[in-house]
């Protein structure tokens, strides 16, 4: 079974970001995650999701080191 965040963690983040204005902290970032809405599917229908959204999805375990990774390409 897989978690899939509704809407994209990712999104969520960018979305919260920009609304705040600065750079989102740690401990906003574990938040936000923490009270996302998320849904629990097979791995099948969790790619499927991935592959139409064209994106893949920030990790929920390794949250913020990944939330880093993706500002500073981005």
């Amino acid at each position: 079974m897989s978690i899939v965040f509704i809407p994209p963690l990712i999104t969520l983040l960018l979305s919260k970001e920009n609304e705040k204005g600065s750079p989102l902290t740690m401990e906003e970032v574990n938040c936000i995650r923490d009270n996302a809405t998320a849904i629990e599917v097979d791995g099948n229908t969790a790619l499927a999701i991935a592959e139409s959204r064209g994106y893949r999805d920030i990790n929920p375990e390794d949250c913020w080191k990944e939330w880093v990774a993706f500002r500073r390409e981005h």
